[in-house]
């Protein structure tokens, strides 16, 4: 029997043997095997423990048979009611075992291996003998949906929440009620906007009124949805430039202009220049001037 390579058990025909049978020897022993070795799907379903074992190619037949551990592909297909274990043999491999099954896991392993390699049903994995044990490869393929566990931290480009809360970094939902102390940048005043106002927004936005109100504009009727006109309290003064009297707190009303300026004072109207009066009028009509007073007509 011809010499055989030391991973996959490739035939390596001696010099000038294999007399008549050299074609069939590694057509079987050669040919096939490097084709199971780089596309070749080796497939089990259901449970059951599986040994893979390499096997040789002869001039009379390849001997590729149900437990070929020279397979590129392992696939597992069907219903696992428990984790599938499969064996491998300790040599250098590299395999993409495909759990195609429903339920159960497949551990992947060489003989004696402690941790095997766990594919979850529905996903794949590549895996290669270390020299030590069978390892996932790196970068392997994840299947999202059912390959993962836990919650992805918003640090590693995840959400951070798994349900439509109110709660964490992300909200998964279109009208979210948001619960705790959610936090959002703050406007500058004079924004109108549709973006949300903050408390701190509320409060400069007052703050920047709080000289007086400048206007207030109300439809007829102004009443509340059960018909009664509500209470309407207002704070500061309306200056006499917006319409208003410019007083608070009952304060007599007066009209002023830069010089001039005139108010009641105890029943009696007072015309002042400056802080001089300059003349008075009772509530009969009597006007009274502090000096001459030029008029066109009767007096």
């Amino acid at each position: 029997m011809a010499a055989t390579t030391g991973q996959l058990g490739l035939v390596t025909p001696t010099q000038g043997t294999l007399s008549g049978t050299w074609g069939d020897t590694v057509n079987n022993g050669i040919t096939e095997y490097v084709n199971i070795a780089i596309a070749g799907t080796l497939s089990f379903a259901g449970d059951g423990a599986i040994t893979l074992l390499n096997t040789t190619g002869t001039s009379s037949a390849t001997n590729i048979g149900s437990t070929t551990a020279q397979y590129m592909v392992i696939r597992v297909t069907g219903t696992l009611t428990t984790t599938k274990i499969i064996t491998a043999p300790s040599y250098s491999k590299i395999y993409l075992v495909d759990n195609a099954a429903t339920g159960g896991s497949v551990a992947f392993q060489r003989a004696g291996q402690v941790t095997p390699v766990t594919v979850t049903a529905g996903t794949r994995s590549f895996v290669y003998y270390n020299g030590t044990d069978y390892v996932a490869a790196a970068g392997g393929l994840v299947d999202l949906t059912s390959g993962v566990t836990g919650v992805l931290p918003v640090a590693n480009g995840g959400t951070g929440t798994t349900t439509s809360t109110g709660t964490g970094n992300t909200v998964l939902s279109a009208s979210p009620t948001f619960t705790g102390t959610p936090l959002s940048t703050t406007a500058t005043v004079g924004t109108n906007t549709t973006q949300i106002a903050t408390t701190a927004f509320v409060q400069a936005q007052i703050g920047a009124i709080a000289s007086g109100v400048t206007s207030v504009t109300a439809s007829a009727p102004l009443a509340s949805s059960g018909g009664t006109t509500p209470n309407i309290t207002l704070s500061g003064a309306l200056p006499t430039a917006n319409g208003g009297t410019g007083n608070i707190n009952g304060t007599v009303a007066k009209l002023a202009t830069t010089n001039f300026s005139i108010e009641e004072s105890g029943g009696v109207l007072v015309f002042k220049y400056g802080a001089t009066t300059i003349a008075t009028m009772d509530s009969t009509g009597n006007l009274t001037t502090l000096n001459n007073m030029t008029a066109y007509g009767s007096i």
